[in-house]
């Protein structure tokens, strides 16, 4: 039986991860889940509720109401005041632990998908035949974010969106609860010096690589 084509791509806020497997799923036909919303969407939940995104207890109530419903209102999901409440609920075990079974149940559809996040690699689906830890300087993407953000007509100052990179690049990669590092088994795309056609280039040429490896433990 030949295995399921799961593509995790993992890596820090801004480095293009989330462009680059979006593209990835069109091109393979595969489904795609950006998990980021996830988290993004108990982060909202949290604070509609009037709650306190540091207390864990409230968070993990939220994180196991969420459903792809709360998955509809994109561009809500993707200011700056989600990706924030995001960070900060991410950390609680207990949400990570609401959200476990959805994500893998997601990751092992029949043929395979494409799920990006910071723990994709290592704790949803360790087991992916292909795996990419996308990145870039932090610069770098501080310019890509603070240009998506003050397109869309919000207000913020490069450097406040530099230390907020800086700030969440702290909190992903020391939390206790799957923090953000990269799989050893992962190959590393670092987008700094690649426009979007040039990183999903790399990328696809990266999966290709390894389902030629697929195909031959199949052979």
């Amino acid at each position: 039986m030949s295995r399921a084509l799961i593509i995790a791509v993992d890596g820090p806020a801004a480095s293009g991860k989330g462009t680059v497997a979006a593209r990835l799923a069109r091109h393979y036909g595969l489904p795609y889940l950006d998990t980021g919303l996830l988290y993004r969407a108990v982060g909202l939940a949290v604070l509609d509720a009037g709650g306190d995104l540091d207390d864990a207890a409230t968070a993990e109530t939220a994180a196991r109401k969420i459903d792809a419903a709360h998955l509809e209102d994109v561009e809500r999901l993707t200011d700056r005041g989600a990706g924030e409440a995001a960070s900060r609920v991410a950390g609680h075990p207990g949400v990570r632990a609401a959200l476990l079974d959805y994500q893998r149940a997601f990751a092992a559809r029949p043929g395979g998908a494409v799920l990006d996040g910071r723990d994709i690699g290592t704790v949803i689906a360790p087991d992916a035949p292909a795996k990419l830890f996308v990145t870039a300087t932090p610069e770098v993407r501080a310019t890509r974010r603070w240009k998506q953000l003050t397109g869309r007509g919000e207000v913020i100052a490069f450097e406040d969106m530099l230390a907020d990179i800086l700030r969440r690049d702290e909190r992903d990669a020391g939390r206790g609860a799957a923090p953000m590092v990269q799989a050893a088994d992962a190959v590393l795309l670092d987008t700094t010096e690649l426009d979007i056609d040039a990183a999903f280039d790399a990328a696809r040429r990266i999966i290709e690589a390894a389902r030629a490896r697929m195909g031959k433990s199949n052979a």
